[in-house]
């Protein structure tokens, strides 16, 4: 479950969530009945219906880098969505934006390609210049060498690389905040944890393996 309340459709007073509540739900309530047509709980939208503004904010984004005044080719624009959600470890952006990257033409190849992009050979100059520019920003934290930026503006204008780093970075924090708030796809457990040792034993294996040296010395 995520880890903040949902906000049920009978609690819903702007007319901005109830209108995209009936767009994406129908007449169900999303939380005694969640469900998107893309396979997703839907809970994103109802654990952000608890400030309205933000679910506002947030969802008119996606209008921006839909909008067709962008200048950045919409392919490059999901390699930059996707790698984010990948980079950040989010199941859920990585997942929704490898269909939308096969929305876009990319080939399965490709899709399939995102998580070892640097010894692909499936992508092209400019592909492997945003991926590269992709991890920078989310892996790196904007520190982007000028080799990268200069593979960059060998081939982008500098509106398309401003919308870039934008969307990008955008998506870099809706990846983060999904895993925070467990929406979504990411409502999974924590993987790194201690695994016990067998029997409860508790026999320190490096201190074993010193003695042994040791022994043999």
């Amino acid at each position: 479950m995520p880890r903040l309340r949902e906000i049920p459709r009978s609690e819903v007073t702007d007319d901005y969530v109830l209108g995209l509540y009936n767009i994406l739900f129908g007449d169900r309530d999303p939380v005694a009945e969640p469900g998107t047509a893309t396979g997703t709980p839907g809970n994103w939208w109802t654990v952000f219906a608890q400030v309205p503004d933000a679910f506002r904010h947030t969802s008119e984004g996606f209008g921006f880098y839909r909008s067709p005044d962008r200048k950045l080719d919409p392919k490059l624009r999901e390699l930059g969505q996707i790698r984010a959600g990948y980079a950040v470890g989010s199941q859920f952006v990585y997942s929704q934006h490898s269909k939308a990257m096969r929305f876009e033409g990319f080939s399965e190849e490709q899709v399939k390609a995102v998580p070892n992009w640097q010894v692909a050979d499936c992508f092209s100059d400019v592909e492997r210049a945003v991926l590269a520019y992709a991890d920078c920003l989310v892996l790196e934290r904007g520190r982007v060498p000028d080799g990268v930026f200069a593979a960059l503006k060998k081939h982008l204008g500098e509106v398309e690389i401003l919308e870039l780093t934008y969307i990008t970075c955008t998506y870099m924090m809706h990846a983060v905040m999904s895993r925070a708030l467990k929406l979504e796809f990411d409502d999974v457990p924590e993987r790194v944890v201690e695994v016990p040792a067998p029997d409860g034993t508790t026999a320190d294996v490096m201190g074993m393996v010193d003695k042994r040296n040791g022994a043999n010395q």
